[in-house]
């Protein structure tokens, strides 16, 4: 039996302001535990919340970027459950009156690029975060994230693959990014992902029973717990078995899932509208306002690389993919390089640099590389070379002209230097000079790496080739 895959992903990523949703507390990260507090996002008796109107302004953003329907009326609800890291016995959240409707973006997968519908985001507040302590057999909880203001993004179960589930999770990560209201950090759990999976036979209409999978902090561990449950849900249906209904926890380590808990419906949380938050009125003025605010989106730019520096289109989708990387090519070519190398370098040399870090710790500045490059594009330093001293401008911010002379690794380009060495090295090698006449032109690598090895790799690899050719065509 054949059976198809259905996915559907519950996003929550936490906006970037500066205050937490009903409170004045500070959202920043890192804060020494139960700092951030307040007899607000504690669930003090007789306090009441007031709504920060910047998470209005951002879920605003979210719905116009992604062609949504903003909903000029929505309220908060209570979402009700006990956890010991949830003050109030609540979540304040928002269920039946959503601020945002029906939206959709495109993925591409294998050169395929096909929609995939968003149900509905929803303004919420966070909860707090429990600590294992690895020595004795507790718990501390820490309240600081308590109140942080998230907006949960809830797709359509149209995600029909594990591959599709990465590419449409980067796409959202890449959209928040863009607009600037998520930093999109999944190691701190700023942009955290629930997975709902099931398999039913191919032409069912009827989903199957699903699963939900939690604890993936990464787009690979993501994509790679999806495929693990498509696995386990394929091979207990082979042979005759049910899917229990259930969260799971995803264990990197192990490479498995591990059952958690029985997975809840929406019934089990007994929502009701929140009487201390009165319902959000958005005027269309207030719309128009923010549309204007709207920066150039991940496809918007794609395009526009494309069409303006004439980049394959591969080059534009890795080069946009990340706001930050985007605008340093942009800067990078500003500078005075050549587009196409610009990408080339920024691809391959510095993303091996930064071995996974954010571009933001890069050391080279934009206007550094282009420098860079251009001392390459006009023979200053050979291209290899250029590798070495793009390590060392990693390594200490230094310009390259300032690496190039204090490390004395100008390109060697005098004709008559150059023309000594190739006389030499063709008489001390009678034998590879006779064979390249008769005929075996790969020995000119030969010739040229003895060039190299005698100029420390500054000899120009053009000169040295014309001069090679004419003293062995000789």
């Amino acid at each position: 039996m054949e059976f198809e895959t259905v996915i559907g992903l519950e996003i929550h990523a936490q906006l970037k302001t500066a205050t937490k949703i009903f409170c004045g507390c500070s959202t920043k990260f890192g804060a020494p535990p139960n700092s951030n507090t307040c007899p607000i996002c504690l669930g003090m008796p007789g306090v009441l919340p007031v709504l920060n109107k910047k998470v209005v302004e951002f879920a605003i953003k979210f719905g116009l970027a992604t062609n949504a329907k903003i909903n000029r009326f929505s309220q908060f609800a209570r979402k009700n459950y006990f956890y010991p890291d949830l003050p109030k016995g609540y979540q304040t959240s928002q269920f039946d009156l959503p601020i945002i409707g029906r939206g959709e973006i495109e993925i591409e997968v294998d050169g395929q690029t096909r929609p995939i519908g968003i149900t509905r985001a929803h303004m919420e507040e966070d909860a707090g975060k429990l600590i294992h302590d690895e020595v004795e057999p507790v718990s501390h909880v820490d309240l600081n994230r308590t109140g942080t203001p998230l907006l949960e993004i809830v797709s359509e179960p149209d995600i029909r693959s594990p591959a599709e589930a990465a590419a449409y999770l980067k796409k959202i990560h890449a959209i928040l990014r863009y607009l600037d209201i998520c930093d999109g950090n999944m190691q701190e759990g700023s942009f955290r992902c629930d997975a709902n999976i099931s398999l039913r036979p191919v032409g069912q209409d009827e989903l199957g029973t699903r699963t939900e999978l939690k604890n993936m902090n990464s787009f690979r561990n993501v994509q790679s717990a999806l495929e693990f449950e498509v696995r386990r849900q394929r091979d207990i249906l082979l042979d005759g078995g049910t899917i229990v209904q259930e969260t799971l926890l995803w264990n990197p380590d192990k490479n498995c899932s591990e059952s958690m808990r029985g997975k809840e419906d929406a019934h089990d949380y007994r929502y009701f509208p929140c009487p201390d938050l009165v319902p959000v009125e958005i005027s269309e003025e207030w719309i128009d306002e923010v549309r204007h605010l709207l920066p150039e989106l991940p496809d918007q730019r794609k395009a526009r690389f494309i069409d303006q520096y004439d980049l394959p289109e591969y080059d534009a989708v890795l080069l946009t993919a990340d706001r930050e990387v985007a605008e340093y090519f942009e800067q990078t070519v500003k500078g005075g390089a050549q587009a196409k190398k610009a990408s080339n370098w920024i691809m391959t040399e510095l993303m091996r640099e930064l071995k996974g870090d954010a571009i933001s710790s890069c050391r080279v500045s934009p206007s550094q590389l282009a420098a860079l490059l251009t001392m390459v594009e006009k023979n200053t330093i050979s291209g290899k070379i250029a590798k070495t001293v793009f390590t060392d401008m990693m390594a200490s911010g230094d310009d390259p002209a300032t690496i190039v002379q204090e490390k004395n690794l100008a390109q060697v380009s005098d004709v008559g230097e150059l023309l000594a060495l190739v006389k030499e090295i063709v008489a001390a090698n009678p034998a590879q000079a006779e064979d390249y006449r008769a005929g075996k032109s790969k020995l000119m690598g030969f010739f040229v790496g003895q060039l190299m090895q005698k100029t420390k790799g500054q000899a120009n690899p053009q000169l040295a080739n014309e001069l090679f050719s004419k003293e062995l065509g000789g």
